[in-house]
């Protein structure tokens, strides 16, 4: 019979060596896909593309390119008009200008709109959350609105989704840990924030080095000092950074644990994602008593919880599923309004533009099949677009 301990020792020999090849051939992955410094970049999109984000008809962009007037686009074979991230950002302000600042050019809030901080959360993983934390992000990023992107979940697939491989990419300290560390070590939240190939999208990328706060906050969570509240100290790390942006999105790790509390105590907003099935509804059922629960205590505890709304997301829907259907029209009656009107389609889009680690923002339409890169788009932007109405309805704007 082999010694209990050996035994041990060669299973987290395996492993560590599991996890270090699979590291190994994930880089190499990554270097074959964006050679030569394995850095991700962003297309250029089309002049039909750049005017839909913009707000304005294709025509108007072709007038302006022929007079020479604004930021002018990358011209092709045939006159094919193209246009960065950069170049479209740049038509937007040039527009706000000579438009007598109209905003729907340029939708970035004033001084007396508050941050939008959204924290995407759900308690089962599969629900969606990081698929819909990137794509909104990215969407509102592409319509102008200055964002930061906060990846909470220690696996960090949404900094692995923004081209930072969270165990070559992110050292120590690199993370929001560094920013709510109860120690010496802590350091400002604008230290640990990374720039994106997205214009107006930046990043706080995540490690594991995040579970260090859930094991240091249940050390501290005994003491009376009132610098070591947990639930106030990402509220106010972003706090230090508000001025420089309009929305942030906060992608939870699928627990209700130190992180996800607090992050719903620094929210303005909270979505919820659900998959329409029985299991996954059960298991949003125990989320929201265990949220309440806790959150209740928080508020005890003088935390503030004040939302400007509260919303559910239907994710991986299939309108041809009875049983998901049925699902759906029960979230509806129980939950009326609080359910966003437009759900998250199930799509082979998507999920193939997750191989090479991107998001349907990031692909372009010759890659699929016309129907379904649509079909996905138009879903995508349908929620999407939904969200950007209650962010500005938060601000007051109609």
């Amino acid at each position: 019979m082999e010694n209990p301990v050996e035994l041990q020792k060669a299973i987290h020999k395996l492993i560590g060596s599991h996890a270090r090849d699979l590291s190994a051939r994930l880089h190499e992955h990554r270097l074959k896909l964006y050679p030569p410094e394995a850095r991700k970049s962003l297309r250029s999109f089309s002049s039909t593309e750049a005017a839909k984000l913009i707000g304005v008809h294709d025509a108007y962009l072709r007038h302006l390119s022929l007079d020479g007037k604004g930021p002018q686009p990358d011209m092709g074979a045939g006159g094919r008009r193209s246009y960065t991230v950069d170049t479209i950002q740049a038509l937007r302000e040039y527009l706000e200008a000579n438009g007598k600042n109209d905003r729907r050019y340029s939708p970035r809030r004033s001084g007396r709109e508050h941050l939008q901080v959204i924290a995407t959360v759900n308690f089962k993983g599969g629900s969606g959350k990081t698929t819909t934390s990137a794509h909104l992000a990215q969407y509102l990023a592409l319509k102008g609105y200055r964002v930061l992107a906060i990846d909470l979940d220690p696996q960090a697939s949404l900094s692995a989704l923004h081209g930072y491989q969270p165990e070559f990419d992110v050292q120590e300290n690199e993370t929001l840990y560094g920013a709510v560390r109860y120690d010496a070590g802590r350091v400002p939240l604008r230290d640990v924030i990374k720039k994106t190939y997205f214009t107006n999208l930046d990043l706080v990328p995540g490690n594991l080095e995040l579970m260090d706060f859930e094991h240091d906050t249940a050390k501290v969570l005994g003491s009376n000092n009132r610098e070591n509240i947990f639930f106030t100290r990402m509220d106010d790390a972003i706090s230090s950074v508000a001025d420089d942006y309009d929305v942030v999105v906060v992608d939870c790790p699928p627990q209700l644990g130190f992180l996800t509390i607090s992050a719903l105590c620094a929210a303005t907003a909270v979505l919820v994602t659900v998959h329409p099935q029985m299991l996954d509804v059960m298991s949003m059922c125990q989320f929201l008593l265990m949220t309440s629960e806790l959150l209740s205590v928080v508020a005890d505890a003088g935390g503030s919880m004040s939302y400007d709304w509260m919303r559910y997301l239907v994710t991986r829907y299939e309108p041809g599923d009875g049983p998901q259907n049925q699902m759906v029209s029960f979230m509806r009656t129980m939950f009326g309004e609080h359910v966003l009107n437009h759900p998250m389609l199930k799509s082979t889009a998507i999920s193939d533009a997750g191989i090479s680690k991107q998001t349907m923002y990031e692909v372009s339409r010759d890659q699929f099949h016309r129907n379904t890169y649509d079909r996905a788009m138009e879903s995508l932007d349908s929620v999407n677009g939904e969200i950007a109405d209650l962010i500005e309805a938060a601000w007051g704007r109609k």
